[in-house]
């Protein structure tokens, strides 16, 4: 299976993304198969516009109950409400992937 080049994300995220302050996406496993070193099309989810590109530089596993501070902070998002988007999106998953990367 190739790298995915192109990643979604909700509109109200892509200010943050494009500022460099926000640097991890955390996903189940169907959107886990990026790849360490490879450069990837931000898109928004609701209109698929173009939003620019980023470098994946990890993909990792995370447990939701693992979800601290560090990651709401590298979201760019309140812990709670970083917890309670991940259960909306992500209802019955515990085990998810945390995507780290950078503006290219």
């Amino acid at each position: 299976m190739p790298a995915p080049t192109k990643i979604t994300f909700f509109e109200f995220l892509t200010p943050l993304i494009t500022s460099g302050k926000k640097t991890i996406t955390i996903r189940d496993e169907s959107e886990s198969h990026y790849v360490p070193g490879t450069q990837v099309e931000v898109f928004t989810l609701e209109t698929d516009q173009k939003v620019c590109e980023i470098k994946i530089l990890a993909v990792e596993p995370l447990r939701f109950e693992d979800i601290g501070e560090f990651h709401a902070e590298q979201e760019a998002i309140e812990l709670p409400r970083l917890k309670e988007l991940i259960k909306e999106i992500y209802p019955n998953t515990d085990e998810l992937y945390m995507i780290t990367y950078e503006l290219v």
